[in-house]
């Protein structure tokens, strides 16, 4: 096993990465950019390395500076955690170069993935139902227009190398698809540095469902399960919960199975995500693939019982899986709200600053995942989300009560959060009866 790990982010993740490693008696570097000086994920490691000023592409997207702070402390591999230079395949090919074990899947594997044209072409050929689209990357307007009447509008323009709503817009009609296409363009060039971009039918108001996958080097593929993460807004997850009200058994059987069969599609080692859209009628389509652990892993790891990130550096190391598909089982339900330092009533403005007294909750079922502590102050150069709060239950009346129960028992005093909003959302009707989808938010700024 690695006797050190160099963890290459920040925030909650970074804290949940060395807590696991801590467990597993694995020495942890922590990387910090001088905005992070006081960091609890500084604070919690065996060491720490300042990597650059506030920004990130001179901090934690450095690659130079952070396979230096490898080498320079003796770490054996790196954890990416999610962001930043977690689904960088240049990253993980210098990893490679330097002798570092990357703790994710291989570079080529990312390159395939990562490119959204390249990861359809892949699952087309596979069998794994694809959303109807374009055939690769769509190069000019011209084509844009011939692609969609091929298909028919609505259609949904894409950034080939994107993620994170970037270098996506959605047109309903003709008139509206060149200004769409640059624009999208436009944003794609600046988000990614690649304004590649290719074009799907816009499926109206699905379910986002999305299978977390486990993959060996040996070959071995299993799914835990899936996460419903259809509330959002402009294309960000606000709340996520396992399993999907709407799953049946047989549903899951068939998903599960065709996220499997992506994954061995790919060559995908490590810890992975498939996402797929839902439709009214139960048919599912092929998104994405997320080669990277993902925000919301706990829910999965509530009803399952397993832990992702052990998962992760067992399977760099070169293990194999503990685990096969027979042995998973799910139990209960889990439900996470991110918590983020925004204002609601004020188009969700971000809200920085210092959190002058900190109240988090507790008791049977709630779980929170957090870098936050009373005196710390939340730097403007970065994401919004403070924390994650995660309730389980038996069933998900009681999970869902949970949550209200932990939401009301928060404090964070000093800066504005989402938590009053999130409140309001689990009394939503669509909520309660699990009844919702994409365009639950649709509308809001």
């Amino acid at each position: 096993m690695f006797r050190k790990i160099l963890v290459a982010n920040r925030g909650e993740i970074a804290v949940r990465i060395i807590r696991t490693c801590r467990e597993m008696g694995i020495d942890t570097v922590a990387v910090y950019s001088e905005a992070d000086r006081e960091a609890l994920h500084v604070m919690l490691a065996d060491e720490a390395v300042c990597i650059g000023p506030a920004k990130s592409k001179d901090s934690y997207l450095n690659m130079q500076n952070i396979i230096s702070a490898t080498v320079l402390t003796g770490a054996q591999a790196i954890h990416p955690g999610f962001g930043f230079l977690s689904e960088n395949s240049s990253f993980a090919r210098m990893c490679e170069d330097c002798n570092i074990t990357f703790i994710g899947p291989k570079a080529d594997t990312i390159d395939l993935l990562g490119n959204k044209s390249m990861a359809r072409k892949t699952m087309q050929k596979a069998g794994v139902p694809v959303v109807p689209g374009s055939d690769g990357e769509v190069e000019t307007v011209k084509d844009a227009l011939r692609i969609a009447d091929e298909i028919g509008y609505p259609v949904m323009i894409k950034a080939s190398a994107g993620g994170g709503g970037k270098g996506m817009r959605a047109v309903h009609h003709p008139d509206n698809l060149e200004n769409a296409f640059l624009s999208a363009k436009a944003e794609a060039k600046a988000a990614f540095g690649d304004d590649r971009l290719y074009m799907e039918k816009l499926i109206m108001n699905p379910k986002h469902i999305e299978f977390q996958i486990l993959a060996d080097s040996l070959g071995n593929v299993v799914h835990l399960g899936e996460r419903d993460c259809s509330v959002q807004r402009r294309n960000q997850k606000m709340m996520e919960e396992s399993p999907s009200p709407v799953m049946t058994k047989q549903l899951r059987e068939k998903m599960g199975n065709a996220a499997v069969k992506a994954a061995k599609a790919s060559g995908y080692i490590n810890a992975g995500t498939i996402e797929f859209l839902l439709d009214s009628q139960g048919n599912y389509y092929f998104m994405e693939m997320n080669t990277r652990i993902q925000v919301e892993h706990p829910v999965t790891e509530m009803v399952t019982g397993i832990d992702m990130i052990r998962e992760q550096i067992r399977i760099a190391n070169g293990e194999t899986l503990p685990f096969h598909q027979k042995d998973i089982e799910f139990r209960g339900h889990a439900i996470e709200c991110r918590i983020n330092a925004e204002d609601p009533n004020r188009g969700f403005l971000p809200c920085p600053g210092r959190v002058d007294n900190l109240l988090f909750p507790g008791g049977y079922g709630i779980r929170v995942d957090s870098a936050l502590y009373p005196g710390y102050t939340i730097p403007p150069t970065y994401d919004s989300m403070l924390a994650k709060i995660i309730a389980y239950g038996k069933t998900r009346e009681e999970a869902m009560d949970r949550m209200k129960r932990a939401l009301v028992e928060m404090v964070i005093d000093g800066i504005q959060t989402n938590a009053e909003f999130q409140y309001a959302l689990l009394e939503r009707e669509e909520i309660i009866t699990g009844n919702y989808n994409t365009g639950l938010l649709e509308g809001m700024k």
